[in-house]
């Protein structure tokens, strides 16, 4: 059996000065309670408390990052127990999928999802050789054995994981149900919602007028007038807000916005709501839609998000018999700087506006993001997101917009994730390139030490929990 550690300097430079005080940065801020501010857990996690099933079911064949690796090197996805659309059946053995994991764990050398996963065998579990065929059994056992003691239940995990606040992510038609059970539970923690409305803005969705009309009866609105429609969303968030949301999310294709007359924006929603719209038209309501939530943002004061750029379920064969969100999504040029001009008229130089740019296109970081959250008051810059989520995504991230954004014009780290376990791993990681970065500079004589101990806070913890209002 092969030894797995971690080792205490991973990620720290390798230039013995700045490595010292990358090390000196980071014993200050390793230790900081964790600000979860936007991600996917599953609420119904820490409002039932259940036991989790076992290690297949919580670390493969939720994880996206895992199984899309797997898929790319020819293990299908039914031999991974991924649920198919049909109900049809696939591997429902979870000691056999955990077997199939490990004699492809070779595949993940050198990804971030190798440096999560480890940081979880070692410091969650306690496994201390490395996953291959012949230790599969010994880490299924290990790991199935702690999920069956209260000590791996997932308010425990949490409290485990110093997580002071943490925001799931629900959409409009959600109840919210969950939320309310966590709330009336007792339990006392900072677990919010965030909402997510892109069901019913997006005309391309193909169940949208179902969606839109089940939401206006949610709501007591009318869906018959698009002032009905604004005054379901107005609604919709006022229930989330109750349930503790402080931002809200949106993942369009584009950042496109738009600015439409009153008598304008009632004949497109009157159109989208009889359909099928052209492309154009879509995203012309999508984009006048922007613009009304930066308007309710201003109103109920909201962050708001924006996740653009990316083809969802590029593979139409996995999307038909697995459906969305199963690795197949691959991101796509970004622009922004026109394409936010609508918006940015109306309110981006309002400071009661907060809104937060995530891309996938790295190339728009120095050209475009960063000018513009360096000037727009309303304006600021998510972390490496998705598949930048990584070392040198987020040294690339810094080098291009520290220059002109400032450290200031950033909102910390978020770990935008479904995999609960991976959260403390993915935030240490941050910390640990981020104090890198920060040493760089003090080592260079670009920046006073002092100033360098305040950020490292910062950057780990305090922009984090101001940028949400958490």
């Amino acid at each position: 059996m092969k030894p797995l550690r971690l080792h205490p300097d991973r990620l720290f430079p390798a230039e013995t000065r700045t490595r010292d005080i990358a090390r000196a940065l980071y014993a200050t801020v390793s230790d900081l309670p964790i600000i979860s501010p936007h991600g996917h857990t599953d609420p119904a996690w820490f409002a039932y408390n259940e036991p989790f099933a076992n290690p297949s079911d919580l670390l493969i064949v939720p994880d996206h990052y895992v199984f899309r690796m797997l898929m790319s090197q020819g293990v299908a996805l039914d031999q991974l127990g991924i649920p198919t659309v049909d109900g049809s059946p696939t591997e429902s053995d979870p000691r056999a999928i955990w077997s199939r994991f490990a004699a492809h764990y070779h595949l993940f050398a050198g990804t971030p999802s190798r440096m999560w996963l480890d940081y979880v065998f070692t410091q969650v579990f306690g496994l201390d050789v490395r996953l291959e065929p012949a230790t599969a059994a010994l880490y299924y056992d290990t790991i199935d054995a702690a999920l069956k003691t209260p000590d791996f239940r997932p308010r425990a995990l949490f409290e485990r994981f110093n997580i002071e606040a943490i925001a799931t992510t629900e959409g409009p038609l959600d109840p919210l149900l969950h939320h309310k059970a966590i709330r009336e539970s007792g339990w006392g923690v900072k677990v919010v919602t965030a909402y997510r409305p892109d069901p019913v803005m997006d005309p391309d969705d193909p169940r949208f007028i179902e969606k839109v009309k089940a939401f206006c009866a949610m709501t007591g609105e009318d869906v018959g007038s698009f002032a009905g429609y604004l005054r379901a969303h107005e609604k919709r968030r006022a229930d989330f807000r109750a349930a503790g949301a402080t931002s809200t999310d949106h993942g369009h294709p584009t950042a496109f916005t738009a600015h439409l007359s009153r008598p304008e924006i009632e004949a497109l929603y009157a159109k989208v709501m009889e359909g099928p719209v052209s492309a154009a038209e879509a995203e012309l309501f999508r984009g006048h839609m922007l613009v009304e939530m930066a308007r309710m943002s201003i109103e109920d004061g909201m962050v708001m998000q924006l996740h653009p750029g990316v083809w969802r379920s590029h593979n139409d064969a996995v999307l038909a018999r697995f459906g969305r969100d199963k690795g197949g999504d691959i991101p796509m040029p970004g622009e922004f700087v026109r394409a936010l001009k609508p918006l940015l008229d109306l309110y981006g130089n309002d400071p009661r506006l907060t809104l937060i740019l995530f891309t996938l296109d790295e190339d728009v970081y120095a050209r475009e993001l960063a000018p513009l959250a360096g000037h727009y008051p309303a304006l600021k810059l998510g972390p490496p997101w998705w598949f930048h989520d990584s070392p040198e995504g987020m040294r690339r991230f810094r080098e291009n917009v520290t220059e002109t954004a400032g450290f200031y014009n950033t909102v910390g780290f978020n770990d935008d994730t479904r995999a609960f376990l991976s959260i403390p791993a993915r935030h240490d990681v941050a910390r640990r390139m981020d104090c890198g970065f920060l040493a760089r500079l003090v080592a260079e004589h670009r920046l006073e030490e002092d100033e360098a101990f305040e950020l490292a806070h910062a950057l780990s913890y305090g922009l984090a929990k101001q940028a949400y209002r958490l």
